[in-house]
């Protein structure tokens, strides 16, 4: 979502005569869009003023903004460390403020915008292959670790209308991948107006097989669902499209129920077998040859405040039963406002460490495991960059895909024919 809100601001800026610059040490303007899901990734940003400091030092015009997922407290400690402090949600404002060079009071409440208003600015793309389209932005759900709500607020939907014509333009302009974005996508809904009918109320299922109707060879991802509200509606969906490729994220954040109550996760690790088996059956249903095995990665916090070793072992179990493609491990860390906050810290990042590391260790061989299957197999890839003669890229399967090949193919689908199979790759050569 960060770098969907960048493509944004980059437009804006644009609009406003300035133009990208590829060293820090020329810009007159440096935006930075800040994170706060984890403290690490609000350090890295506290680590960064130094920089930006002496940057100031040797280049008096430069002028420095901080946006995106601001908590209360990091933004009074943040007020002198940067010029402007802006919100993302008054994009269409920026450039007023910026001329000004303050962002006056009001700038720092967050409850009298539109959080949709700005979403319907059109984004500079940072490549026309793969894009990002935000359908909706804050949350509703309140877990207990998560700052999100915080900082995004209660969620709001775009329109439908507006979701299908950016998806639209961004096909006509040849993108091949969409990437539909929301804190919780699978919560989306909105009204569409048609005549003489009155509205008609479309949910996230509904988007999809509309978003999937539009003429033109591309794939549809999204990110991120709640399994809380991942309906029978939602998983028929997903595998009777055929654009939508055959690869889902799906959050457990822990394999024991206690945490997960802590958490306010709103589901049971029974349930959550139940409905990857749910999912699993209706692609095998649905789908051909490889597609049958749809890819599923999870996120998961690891010394969870409270979170005994029998607990972990949970979700290790989990792990290893359910045979995931990938796994964002995060180990946990508080953040001010959340109710984990009030909980007691109790696991030393020391085990911390080990609890990620014992994870890593497991996903390695469950990942290979699977990964082993598209050997001798000719796959779809997306390729994406290039590196010494060698072209990277992504699979249906949202497998990382390295191949010999030249950088004009980027942006292209190339047919591959896998011969080795990594942990966290697979490598092939093009087939004819």
């Amino acid at each position: 979502m960060n770098k969907s809100d960048s493509e944004r601001i980059a437009r804006v800026l644009e609009k406003m005569g300035y133009k990208k610059v590829k060293k820090e040490e020329t810009s007159d303007i440096i935006v930075v869009n800040m994170c706060s899901v984890r403290q690490s990734a609000v350090d890295r940003v506290y680590g960064l003023t130094q920089k930006l400091k002496k940057l100031k030092a040797h280049n008096p015009r430069l002028k420095t903004i901080l946006t995106g997922c601001i908590l209360k407290e990091d933004r009074k400690r943040f007020a002198e460390k940067f010029d402007l402090i802006l919100n993302i949600k008054d994009l269409k404002n920026w450039p007023r403020f910026i001329k000004k060079g303050t962002a006056g009071k009001s700038l720092l409440s967050q409850s009298h915008y539109n959080s949709s208003e700005y979403l319907k600015i059109r984004p500079k793309y940072q490549n026309r292959f793969s894009v990002f389209i935000p359908i909706s932005t804050g949350c509703n759900n309140a877990c207990t670790y998560c700052a999100v709500p915080f900082t995004r607020g209660p969620l709001i939907c775009r329109e439908a209308e507006d979701i299908l014509k950016e998806a639209r333009e961004a096909v006509k302009k040849g993108a091949k991948e969409i990437w539909l974005l929301g804190q919780n996508v699978n919560d989306y809904c909105s009204k569409s107006k048609t005549k003489g009918q009155g509205s008609k109320i479309i949910d996230f299922a509904r988007l999809l097989e509309m978003i999937d109707k539009i003429k033109g060879n591309f794939w549809i991802r999204f990110t991120s669902p709640n399994p809380a509200d991942f309906s029978d509606k939602l998983i028929e969906t997903m595998a009777r499209c055929k654009k939508i490729t055959p690869y889902l994220n799906l959050p457990v954040q822990s394999g024991d129920d206690k945490i997960l109550k802590k958490m306010n996760r709103r589901y049971t690790v029974k349930e959550y077998k139940k409905l990857v088996k749910k999912i699993r059956s209706a692609f095998r249903r649905y789908r051909k040859g490889l597609e049958k095995e749809i890819a599923l990665s999870t996120d998961i916090i690891v010394g969870f405040p409270g979170e005994t070793k029998k607990q972990f072992q949970n979700t290790a179990e989990l792990l290893k039963e359910i045979g995931f493609d990938m796994a964002y491990i995060a180990r946990y860390s508080p953040r001010p406002g959340t109710q984990a906050k009030k909980m007691k810290d109790n696991v030393s990042d020391k085990e911390k460490r080990r609890r990620e590391k014992e994870l890593g260790k497991i996903l390695r061989k469950t990942i290979l495991a699977r990964n082993k299957k598209f050997i001798g197999k000719s796959i779809e890839v997306l390729a994406e960059k290039s590196k010494n003669d060698y072209v990277l890229g992504k699979s249906r399967h949202f497998k990382t895909v390295r191949f010999k090949g030249d950088k004009a193919l980027i942006g292209n689908f190339v047919k591959i024919k896998i011969t080795k199979a990594q942990p966290f790759g697979l490598e092939g050569k093009i087939s004819s």
